[in-house]
């Protein structure tokens, strides 16, 4: 995936590349749901949602390599939370960080072009660095978000491998030219970044496989073809859900280098102050930057 003609941003994968370098292979999630909200002392309402953000925005804007707001969390408090994400959004890109919105869309034609421009490039009203989505219409229903992607110099991370017990049902299925589901999902990712440049750490299509997919990775045979992809590996699920970055190392193998282990309850658990959550995350970030690379 080239740079496009169109714009001289440098591309989601040389920035993320370098980001990765300098604070550690993390991604750290922002995550206003209710129970930690009232963890926190704050109200269940758009108000409480912005001081548990902004609080975020100044503990990991500059500290990390990439940060992960979940859209459902905010949208949930309709036109005043979408507001909050918007200024998250802002601040953390005022702060030099890039964003992953977790947002996992996925449709086909005119409605998935629109999610994207929802999304991506300077022009978004809900401005990312990168997204997530969902490629069970078909890989191809994909094509308005990568060409998008392409022009304005951002990032997708396509859901491949998840933890959820269902996940397995179309991920694992065989399909008619003997590859599982999940298999053509990397295939079809490390077509995009065949042209990465030689030395760059990720292309700029990266992957949702959980942390703790470790035994399916294996029986999938995907480490090989994960590494093959060359783009970054988005691995939800490290410390509340029982992930860990030992886990990610051992189950990833030749691609653990890729990997940006996303960690969310377990820094947010050290809230609401806003010197102890950066404190757990640069010691989250210092660990898997050891085990990782």
């Amino acid at each position: 995936m080239q740079t496009s003609t169109q714009t001289s941003m440098p591309t989601f994968g040389s920035r993320l590349s370098a980001a990765m370098n300098q604070h550690g292979p993390v991604c750290v999630g922002i995550d206003p749901h209710v129970e930690l909200l009232r963890e926190w002392g704050l109200t269940v309402d758009a108000a409480g949602v912005r001081e548990l953000a902004m609080r975020c925005v100044e503990a990991f804007g500059g500290n990390v390599a990439i940060v992960k707001p979940q859209s459902a969390f905010f949208e949930q408090f309709g036109s005043a939370g979408v507001a909050v994400l918007e200024e998250t959004l802002d601040g953390l890109r005022a702060a030099g960080t890039l964003t992953l919105l977790d947002v996992k869309r996925g449709d086909v034609d005119s409605t998935m072009a629109g999610y994207a421009a929802a999304h991506l490039g300077p022009q978004a009203p809900i401005h990312a660095d990168a997204i997530t989505v969902s490629p069970f219409l078909g890989f191809g229903s994909l094509a308005p978000a990568l060409d998008l992607a392409q022009d304005v110099g951002a990032g997708l991370f396509v859901l491949a491998l998840t933890s959820n017990p269902e996940g397995h049902e179309v991920q694992h299925a065989i399909r008619p030219d003997g590859r599982t589901v999940a298999r053509s999902i990397v295939d079809a990712v490390a077509e995009l970044n065949a042209d990465t440049p030689t030395g760059q750490r990720v292309g700029d299509i990266g992957l949702v496989v959980g942390a703790t997919t470790g035994a399916a990775i294996a029986e999938l045979d995907l480490a090989e073809a994960l590494a093959a992809c060359r783009g970054p590996l988005l691995a939800p699920g490290v410390g509340a859900q029982g992930g860990t970055v030992e886990d990610i190392a051992d189950a990833f193998g030749p691609a653990a280098r890729q990997v940006l282990p996303s960690a969310s309850r377990s820094v947010l658990g050290a809230g609401p102050d806003t010197s102890a959550l950066r404190k757990a995350l640069q010691a989250t970030s210092a660990h898997a930057a050891r085990v990782l690379g």
